[in-house]
């Protein structure tokens, strides 16, 4: 800019806001040196204004100045009749609060949460879009809207819309609205690349520090009507790369000219990092889809017809535990704080802020939105103890749940799933982790109700479903399903023997598609983005996009031929039995034997405080009074995401105090005294196990033999 139009422009065309008191008069001062750094003179700067920036989109926000000073009410009225082609800012990026008891929550803005909802949320795919809740989704928006057809946005924000699941649909619209976008990320997401290929990533990777331990990126959004088309380029760091080296390469380059862009093509699904993703995998049958799930159509094209998370009672430290007998206490000490104030709200005319009313005292009850509104609606709540069942909290690890509405903030379909109280033991759950999943995809199959983050995110794909009373049992894989499989598989039937190929045929089948290390390995990337997809093995076109069957055996397996598809598909059905029955009944499975070793002049003692692997992770430390050695290199060859089995264990069985509740949770079992060293064993049993199955499974053919 010309420095002779400076002057005229810091007057009349230089806008800014903020919200905070103290920033304000800092972002005064700053602009104001700055100024009289360019121009040797000093001036007041009277473009800023202490306003919330998204109350400025709101229609009836002319009323609600009355509480500024007339100045800054004429700045703000000048500012609104603005027009602007340039916005600049680095927007704070906050989900929302992690304990409801913090009341912390992001501010509501009626007219921008409804743009997003109109926009962003309604092209979305994804199941879960709380993301799109975070403030810096909503600059992106207003921006967008406030610069008209012609104007650049410059944004430091949160990164996580480049590639998060939740924000496809904002991918979208911003490709759509802009016709260039530069994106310049930085990286640095502490929780997603933490021990990434066994490096570990902190503090120091960071761009700011402990104050963000999000990534971050650089945007620069560019409308401009001399473009009739759409484009977008990209830039990143190495994930490795620390701070100083971040804003080097900043300093370094000065300009985003001078920057190495590479142009993306998103794909039909407006992902932008696209690399890794296999294409052929959207030609696999999907296990589940949202328009199944509410299609009342009778012939649904994916295997599945109903799958539902994983159980979020937002309140996990009171509404679970080891110990029976602690959890009902537990409960029953929260719902008598619950009524109290249930007592006292029913009593005030009129009623306050709910969020101002309500107690928040960790030690006696633990607040979520859903509990407050029942609060507000003065509907009391007693404890029940058929609401309490068994759950499995995370891989190998059951605890007794309190289940209900009340309580357990998001149920999602398990009604439909599992019956409470459990008056039969019949159904079993393919649970995966969830799209957006950080940790390598996972499954594990359960028979009884799994926690969402027992695996991260979980998603469980049931073989049975009832109706909420317990009744109409039926199976949840589709016919149409049951029909690919058997058409494929059995192109000739024999008429005497319609059907051999049975629905739980099919969800065998899936369980140990869903474990082959070769799926899992190409198809990777997909599997972050979305829900699995299952090829059918062995199958002309279909394996894999091979033109014909073909499978290399592995080299540990006897040297045998398989004749048909039919027979890899019933090695495959028989695997995913075995995997299933190992996995569900874990705690049948027969004990490793390893090699005790007593500590002279102690006690026998079977308790733990907290158990210890050695470096080599051949021995694991027990107690004070026993040591385990001779664990086997195997044992951790079975992992379910960053960790192994017998680590998931290790970790859980300990006895753990809530810092916040001060509620304790011990995993000893007073009636069953050695049950966690016999877990121990067994878990290692399931673990060698699982392992030798999946290498036994066959390799799946890469390239059409000559």
């Amino acid at each position: 800019m010309r420095k002779t139009a400076l002057p005229y422009k810091y007057a009349h065309e230089l806008h800014c806001n903020e919200v905070m008191l103290l920033p304000y008069y800092i972002a005064a001062m700053n602009i104001e040196h700055e100024y009289m750094t360019l121009t040797g003179e000093y001036k007041p700067f009277e473009g800023i204004c202490l306003v919330d920036t998204f109350q400025l989109a709101e229609p009836s926000e002319q009323t609600a100045f009355t509480f500024m000073t007339e100045e800054n009410t004429s700045r703000v009225k000048q500012q609104q009749q603005a027009p602007i082609f340039v916005i600049l800012g680095n927007p704070p990026y906050n989900v929302g609060q992690v304990n409801e008891n913090d009341n912390n929550k992001n501010r509501k803005y009626l007219t921008m949460d409804q743009r997003v909802a109109q926009t962003y949320a309604k092209d979305s795919n994804a199941t879960n879009k709380n993301a799109l809740s975070d403030v810096y989704v909503k600059a992106f928006r207003w921006a967008s809207d406030r610069i008209g057809e012609e104007g650049i946005v410059a944004f430091i924000t949160n990164s996580g819309f480049v590639d998060g699941f939740a924000f496809d649909g904002m991918r979208k619209h911003l490709a759509q609205d802009f016709n260039r976008l530069y994106i310049l990320d930085l990286q640095g997401n502490v929780r997603k690349d933490s021990m990434r290929e066994g490096i570990p990533i902190g503090e120091q990777h960071t761009v700011f520090g402990l104050a963000a331990m999000v990534g971050i990126a650089i945007s620069f959004l560019v409308k401009n009507k001399q473009y009739d088309d759409h484009k977008i380029y990209y830039s990143t760091v190495d994930w490795k790369a620390k701070r100083k080296e971040k804003f080097a390469l900043i300093e370094q380059t000065g300009t985003s000219s001078k920057l190495e862009w590479q142009e993306i093509s998103p794909d039909k699904k407006y992902t932008w990092l696209t690399e890794g993703m296999s294409e052929d995998f959207d030609t696999f049958i999907p296990m589940g889809t949202k328009e199944a799930k509410s299609s009342k159509a009778e012939e649904i094209e994916t295997i599945f017809k109903l799958y539902s998370n994983g159980v979020k009672t937002n309140r996990d430290t009171w509404t679970y535990n080891f110990d029976q007998t602690i959890l009902v206490q537990n409960i029953q000490r929260m719902l008598d704080t619950y009524n109290e104030q249930l007592t006292k709200w029913s009593r005030l005319s009129p009623k306050p802020n709910i969020n101002d009313f309500v107690l928040n005292d960790d030690t006696k009850i633990s607040w979520s939105e859903g509990l407050k509104n029942l609060l507000k609606k003065t509907r009391s709540i007693e404890c029940h103890t058929t609401h309490i069942c068994s759950s499995l909290y995370r891989p190998f690890t059951k605890e007794w749940l309190y289940f209900d509405k009340h309580l357990t903030e998001r149920r999602y379909q398990m009604p439909s799933i599992f019956l409470i109280p459990e008056t039969e033991d019949v159904n079993r759950v393919i649970c995966v982790s969830g799209v957006g999943s950080n940790k390598p995809f996972q499954t594990l199959m359960t028979n009884i109700i799994p926690c969402l983050d027992m695996l991260e995110k979980t998603q469980c794909f049931p073989f049975y479903i009832y109706d909420e009373d317990g009744s109409n049992r039926r199976e949840n894989i589709t016919d149409w399903a049951l029909q690919q499989f058997r058409e494929r598989y059995e192109p000739t039937p024999d008429p005497s023997q319609e059907g051999k190929i049975t629905k739980w045929d099919v969800f065998y089948y899936v369980y140990a598609m869903l474990h082959h290390p070769q799926y899992r390995e190409k198809y990777a990337a997909n599997l972050k983005r979305e829900l699995p997809r299952i090829p059918f093995a062995g199958v002309p076109k279909l394996c894999f996009g091979e033109s014909k069957p073909s499978f290399d055996i592995p080299v540990d397996s006897p040297k045998q031929s398989f004749g048909t598809p039919a027979e890899i598909f019933r090695l495959f059905a028989e695997a995913g039995k075995k995997l299933a029955d190992l996995h569900v009944n874990y705690e049948q499975q027969p004990k490793y034997k390893l090699t005790f070793i007593e500590k002279e002049g102690e006690q026998l003692d079977w308790r733990v405080q907290k158990m210890k692997l050695s470096k080599d992770k051949t021995t694991l430390i027990y107690n004070h009074f026993l040591t385990l050695r001779g664990i086997p290199s195997e044992a951790f060859d079975y992992r379910l995401g960053n960790r192994s089995v017998l680590e998931w264990v290790i970790d859980q069985y300990q006895i753990k105090t809530d810092k916040r509740s001060g509620i304790v949770n011990d995993p000893n079992r007073a009636d069953q005294p050695d049950y966690i060293i016999n877990l121990i064993q067994r878990v290692i049993t399931v673990s060698v196990e699982t392992v030798k199955i999946i290498n036994a499974l066959p390799a799946l053919a890469e390239k059409s033999p000559s």
